[in-house]
């Protein structure tokens, strides 16, 4: 086991918002463990990685990250309403390692402009949302007037960190140019408040389609119960629940994941449970930028010569006929 300066890995930064949803008297509060630094931090696992999906040697240009043919990664900023202790982008978010990251948009325009393949663009970073509203119109913008650019996504955790940023002029940006996919990052239940509710409400009516990525997080989120639950108030508040990822190997993030098998557990108990609107996709996002996985329940028991030995929710096995 290794050892880093749980400063040096990721400053530490909290809305006055979310801090106010941390229960003080509970040392395992959920919301407290995503934001508040550990000691466990400073334990590095000898698979972790600075960089585990290797985004610093898929950028043909700094800040764009070309994974897969069509789409790109556009970082736009190193900055976050608050930070996650489990952060993927820990190197580059708040600048605790001394990354240096300054994104240079116009480079990174170039770039899509002179790439016809590219039909898919999301905006990350740290949070684009915590840009100027003059930046985030600019970016749509120019992406907008790229013929081959179909598709517009943000990553951001501006709703459930700070709501209050989702004003009617952010709003009335995105209905301008939208549709406009916005990938919201909620993991507990208990973040899904009132003030979540509202900001949801007013995306949903610029334009916005909203989708959630949760990530899977040992005594956060790693129960079947509170999935459903959050998957639920999802739903309700007009959000697709469409990733549950595994925690990344990032450098110090080890006290935080979980078996695989325990994100098939939680999957197997969604699926028939609940509404397939509400199951997300248990997705691996594989060591050295090889992409994401999709992880599932064996579903197919056997095949045999009259057909397929289906296994359904209950774990009852029925056959669908060979043709």
């Amino acid at each position: 086991m290794g050892c880093l300066h749980s400063q040096e890995k990721l400053h530490f930064a909290i809305t006055p918002y979310f801090f106010s949803l941390i229960d003080r008297n509970d040392p395992n509060c959920p919301i407290r463990k995503q934001v508040i630094p550990r000691a466990a931090e400073t334990h590095i696992s000898p698979e972790e990685r600075r960089d585990p999906m290797n985004e610093d040697g898929q950028m043909p240009v700094p800040g764009i990250v070309r994974r897969y043919p069509d789409r790109v990664l556009f970082l736009v900023t190193n900055v976050c309403a608050s930070y996650c202790r489990y952060c993927t982008r820990a190197r580059l978010v708040s600048n605790a390692q001394h990354y240096n990251f300054r994104p240079s948009y116009e480079e990174g325009l170039d770039y899509i402009r002179k790439t016809p393949a590219i039909r898919d663009v999301l905006l990350s970073g740290g949070d684009p949302l915590l840009l100027p509203d003059h930046k985030i119109d600019f970016l749509i913008k120019e992406l907008r007037t790229i013929p081959h650019v179909e598709f517009i996504r943000i990553g951001t955790r501006v709703p459930i960190f700070l709501p209050q940023r989702i004003t009617q002029d952010l709003c009335n940006i995105f209905a301008q140019y939208g549709p406009i996919w916005l990938s919201i990052h909620t993991n507990h239940p208990k973040e899904c408040t009132q003030e979540m509710k509202q900001a949801c409400k007013k995306l949903l009516t610029s334009t916005v389609v909203l989708g959630n990525q949760s990530v899977l997080l040992r005594g956060v989120n790693d129960d079947p119960q509170v999935m459903r639950s959050l998957c639920h108030k999802l739903i309700s508040f007009g959000v697709h629940p469409y990733y549950l990822h595994q925690c990344d190997l990032v450098a110090g993030n080890s006290h935080f994941r979980t078996s695989v098998k325990k994100g098939i557990e939680i999957i197997e108990q969604l699926r028939g449970h609940t509404t397939g609107y509400a199951v997300p996709q248990y997705v691996i996002d594989t060591p050295g930028g090889k992409g994401k996985v999709l992880i599932h329940p064996e579903t197919i028991v056997r095949v045999t010569d009259s057909g397929y030995i289906l296994r359904n929710f209950r774990g009852e096995e029925c056959l669908y006929p060979m043709h």
